[in-house]
């Protein structure tokens, strides 16, 4: 199993809002109809990549929460 990079904030130029309006204006490209069906699936599989990146980049936050709360209930 190939393991893909994963997303963070260090990566120069990635940003997690930005990100999710790249998917909402795919999303509505893809549902307005206007597309050919090539650049349909184009912009579906975009879309799933970048909301995989946007999965890793919320699963890294929630461990750094839970490691601040947790590094809390140990003081």
């Amino acid at each position: 199993m190939v393991k893909r990079k994963s997303a963070s904030s260090s990566e120069e130029g990635w940003n997690y809002e930005a990100k999710v309006a790249e998917i909402e204006g795919m999303i509505a490209r893809i549902e307005s109809g206007e597309l050919e069906l090539e650049a349909v699936f184009e912009q579906f599989a975009s879309a799933v990549e970048y909301l995989r990146q946007c999965e890793s980049f919320l699963q890294q936050r929630q461990q750094q929460v839970e490691l601040l709360i947790e590094t809390l209930s140990d003081e």
